[in-house]
């Protein structure tokens, strides 16, 4: 099941978020999180963007959430979206569902625009995107560093509307 998140639901996101902290290049933290820095998070996202979480018997499996893409007010109707999924259930499905649900959400708000940065190579990432019609807008070279190697950031973009 999707649903909204709770802050009930943080010590489990904070397991599977850990893991991508400590184990991969997905994300560019490099410390682990404590559960109540989810919940300040938790908090602050969900005033003004959706965070949803796929549950299955009480345990979170996976979750996404929409936040502000840039500072400036021009870019009120642009989000970025993040998604992160229990490392033992990647490939079944769950980040498609959870994509899908966010994107509809994403329109239900109004939002014109959407982002989504990806670490590489992730080619899982990448075709999750594309199979919902984002596109490939920008790749930067070596900006971020961890694991003592040089990783490289592209940007894919859905246009929630064409015709607005």
């Amino acid at each position: 099941m999707i649903r909204n998140v709770k802050t009930s639901d943080a010590e489990q996101i904070c397991a599977i978020y850990n893991n991508y902290i400590t184990r991969t290049q997905v994300t560019f933290e490099e410390e682990p999180l404590a559960v109540g820095d989810i919940i300040s998070r938790i908090n602050s996202v969900t005033q003004n963007y959706p965070w949803l979480v796929y549950e299955e018997d009480e345990t979170v499996l996976g979750y996404t959430y929409a936040n502000q893409w840039k500072e400036r007010s021009a870019y009120r109707n642009t989000v970025e979206t993040g998604i992160y999924l229990d490392s033992d259930l990647l490939g079944k499905g769950i980040g498609s569902e959870l994509k899908a649900v966010m994107i509809d959400e994403l329109k239900a708000r109004g939002f014109h625009s959407v982002i989504s940065g990806i670490a590489l190579p992730n080619p899982a990432s990448i075709a999750m995107c594309e199979k919902f019609g984002f596109k490939k807008i920008a790749h930067f070279k070596e900006v971020g560093y961890k694991f003592g190697e040089w990783i490289d950031v592209a940007y894919w973009q859905l246009i929630l509307d064409e015709n607005s």
